[in-house]
């Protein structure tokens, strides 16, 4: 197993061990709430951490570590700018024993969100993606942008929303492929006792360039969850097993996803 998948899992595991129960108590309640929110007003640094299995005809392993800095802007009294950022480092398997290592493509999505959300909580906005690969396996070198929405609905104890972004590509290195690519994470959590939670958040996507039956990818799984302190620090710390149903050619059969995020409320 990769280390950063190690460490997140023995955080996730130990963290009943380093904080108190007055603690876990406080950390629940209104932050609870903003960590199952992709487009909440709260500064946080996600480290998340993807494992996929069964790569390419080979049976390769793929790690992708992707650092998600969300960080809140207020334009006024009614409207926020959410900044999301996303930095992947890949190791991506290219043949029986052979991998490369490096930066993959940044990706930037900006939302504009009401400062005081009713019961449905919504954000739309643009995604902007970046050609950063250090290597042809890594990147699509061509710079890419799409609409992007979020909708959430949060009844007590429960979370339930969808991140929806369609991505083109309109510049960059001639000899590369166009870029038409469908991203969409529905997510479903429900809160247990102590920061405790279970959540199922799938990663839908769709390569439009690919041939028929093989543009879909459709996983199904679930996972566990624990916020907690360290010191006076807040981390959310999860843990979750999907299954490729819907896959193409060379795509990977499954994936471990091992996420800590670090999270500074106001």
């Amino acid at each position: 197993m990769h280390i950063p998948s190690l460490l997140l899992i023995v955080l996730i595991l130990s963290s009943g061990y380093v904080v108190g129960q007055e603690k876990e108590q406080d950390a629940g309640g209104d932050l609870e709430k903003k960590i199952q929110n992709p487009i909440a007003n709260l500064i946080s640094v996600p480290f998340q951490n993807n494992t996929d299995f069964g790569v390419g005809s080979f049976d390769g392993t793929r790690n992708t570590l992707n650092i998600q800095p969300v960080i809140p802007l207020a334009l006024n009294e009614n409207l926020n700018l959410i900044t999301r950022t996303i930095i992947p480092i890949i190791s991506q398997p290219t043949g029986p024993g052979e991998s490369e290592f490096g930066l993959g493509d940044i990706s930037l999505s900006m939302f504009l969100t009401p400062a005081k959300p009713g019961k449905v909580i919504y954000g739309g906005g643009v995604a902007l993606g970046v050609p950063t690969g250090t290597d042809q396996f890594l990147g699509s070198g061509k710079w890419t942008a799409g609409p992007s929405l979020v909708l959430i609905y949060q009844p007590k104890g429960w979370t339930f929303g969808s991140l929806i972004q369609n991505s083109w590509s309109y510049a960059g290195a001639g000899s590369r492929g166009d870029v038409n690519f469908f991203y969409s994470q529905v997510f479903v959590t429900k809160n247990l006792q102590k920061g405790w939670y279970v959540n199922s958040a799938p990663i839908i996507t769709a390569n439009w360039e690919a041939s028929s039956g093989n543009q879909w990818t459709i996983p199904l799984g679930a996972g566990l969850g624990k916020l907690f302190r360290v010191g006076k620090l807040p981390i959310n710390a999860q843990a979750g097993y999907y299954f490729n149903v819907e896959k193409p050619a060379g795509g990977p059969d499954s994936q471990l996803r091992v996420q800590a995020t670090l999270l500074f409320p106001k």
